[in-house]
């Protein structure tokens, strides 16, 4: 995706996970939290989870959680639910007033690809307001 072409973040609810197997949650307050709650998730997943689609789950992880503290504040309150056919990572921070907004038209070398990359790995993805917490989403599918 050029970034000329906006990812549209939906505002609505994420899905209820269906089956869901496992549920790990993590408050993260500074980047060096991040580094090791997405190790904590790697080492949780089951054993025999296809790499690919491991990499896809803590590349979104990752992306989502470091989005939420770099522009909504710490800390940010992650939450993954592994479901038979999937993932949903779901990072909610106190900034409900600040939707998620991919950004246009910059040099890719200033960075800010994350919501687009997360688009184009997701098969689902949005934001919702519940209460005083804003709630930014990603469902993946495995391969």
């Amino acid at each position: 995706m050029s970034t000329g072409q906006a990812a549209t973040w939906a505002h609505c609810a994420p899905p209820t996970p269906t089956s869901a197997r496992d549920t790990w949650t993590w408050t993260i307050g500074r980047p060096a939290q991040l580094t090791g709650a997405r190790n904590d998730l790697r080492r949780s997943l089951p054993a025999g989870s296809p790499p690919d689609d491991v990499d896809r789950l803590l590349l979104v992880f990752e992306e989502l959680a470091s989005n939420g503290l770099r522009h909504s504040g710490a800390p940010v309150e992650v939450r993954v639910d592994g479901c038979d056919r999937g993932w949903l990572v779901d990072v909610s921070d106190a900034c409900p007033e600040q939707p998620p907004v991919p950004a246009l038209d910059r040099d890719p070398a200033l960075g800010g690809l994350g919501l687009h990359l997360v688009a184009r790995l997701s098969a689902a993805f949005g934001w919702a307001v519940d209460g005083d917490r804003k709630h930014v989403w990603a469902v993946l599918a495995l391969a």
